[in-house]
């Protein structure tokens, strides 16, 4: 096998494309053949050393991928070789083999493609378990999306839609704010030319979002806060702008308002049962048309330094995959 290795996380520069043993799967494992593989904000922060989990070196990069079983270890009982899976485990995706454990594989349906399964457990899970688990959408409700033309935010805006809510969607760009559009936003918002507080009270009579989906933080935070409406839920989901902020809490009981954490992977962990169904609606959902990841570009993962430049230009929208041909 082969696999982008980081033995020193000072950066993507440092990766190396290196021939390794191919590993057997222990007890609760598969060995995964990778078909094709997502870029996320994490995996760039892993390999810079600054994120809060932090694998044993060396490594190899990759939280989410796509691929077909090899092999089982001892006790796995749902899955089989030859069978095709989508797998989130945090590391292990840039390469042309994993170990993974079999826990975290999500058995694909037939004709669920490769590059599309390798885009989906991170930006739908965060995305659901954010507005269905968090906030309790409601049909009838407006939501906000800041970022809107990320991964996490194009998964937002069509889970919104389907659940029946007014989407608007703020994006920096027009061409973001044009794709936002094309897959159902109501509304946009092009926050590098707009006033993002007049441009919200605009757009919603003056009401503010029922809730708002923040993946960005920074300085968007504190001025699309002051627009929610009474009750209205803060999805605080990340922070991919660098800074975190600091809200005046005042705001919150002025607004009757509510910040809400969104922490899917640990949710996964502590209510698995929970996400296993939740999975189970996001497949369903797929393979009707309702939900359907955004892809950006597909590179092949040769390419993964370039595919990493693109992505820290910020003007990726939706999902960078790259595949092993």
């Amino acid at each position: 096998m082969h696999a982008w290795l980081c033995e020193n996380p000072v950066g993507v520069d440092a990766l190396n494309w290196r021939e390794l043993p191919t590993p057997q799967p222990q007890a609760g494992e598969v060995l995964i053949e990778i078909k094709a593989a997502s870029l996320n904000f994490p995996d760039i922060l892993m390999v810079q050393n600054k994120y809060q989990i932090k694998p044993a070196l060396p490594f190899v990069p990759g939280a989410e991928y796509a691929g077909v079983v090899q092999a089982v270890g001892d006790g796995v009982k749902h899955l089989k070789v030859g069978q095709a899976v989508a797998c989130l485990s945090g590391t292990g995706g840039f390469g042309t083999h994993t170990l993974a454990p079999a826990a975290l594989c999500m058995p694909l349906p037939p004709g669920f493609p490769m590059v599309d399964a390798a885009a989906f457990i991170m930006i739908y899970a965060t995305s659901y378990h954010a507005l269905v688990d968090r906030a309790q959408l409601k049909a009838g409700e407006t939501v906000l999306v800041l970022g809107a033309a990320g991964g996490v935010g194009t998964a937002a805006i069509q889970i919104a839609k389907a659940m029946g809510a007014k989407v608007i969607a703020a994006a920096s760009s027009a061409e973001k704010c044009a794709l936002c559009q094309s897959i159902g936003a109501d509304a946009t918002i092009n926050y590098s030319t707009e006033n993002l507080r007049d441009a919200i009270k605009a757009l919603t009579d003056g009401k503010g979002p029922d809730i708002i989906y923040d993946p960005v933080g920074g300085d968007l935070a504190e001025p699309a806060f002051r627009t929610i409406a009474w009750r209205g839920r803060y999805l605080v989901v990340g922070f991919a702008s660098g800074p975190i902020p600091a809200l005046p809490l005042n705001l919150t009981l002025l607004k009757g308002a509510s910040i809400v954490g969104v922490f899917w992977g640990e949710f996964a962990k502590r209510e698995p049962q929970a996400n296993t169904a939740m999975m189970m609606t996001l497949a369903q959902w797929y393979g009707t048309g309702k939900i359907k990841p955004v892809i950006d570009s597909i590179m092949p993962v040769m390419e993964l330094k370039a595919a990493f430049a693109h992505m820290a230009s910020r003007k990726v929208q939706g999902k960078l995959v790259l595949v092993n041909d």
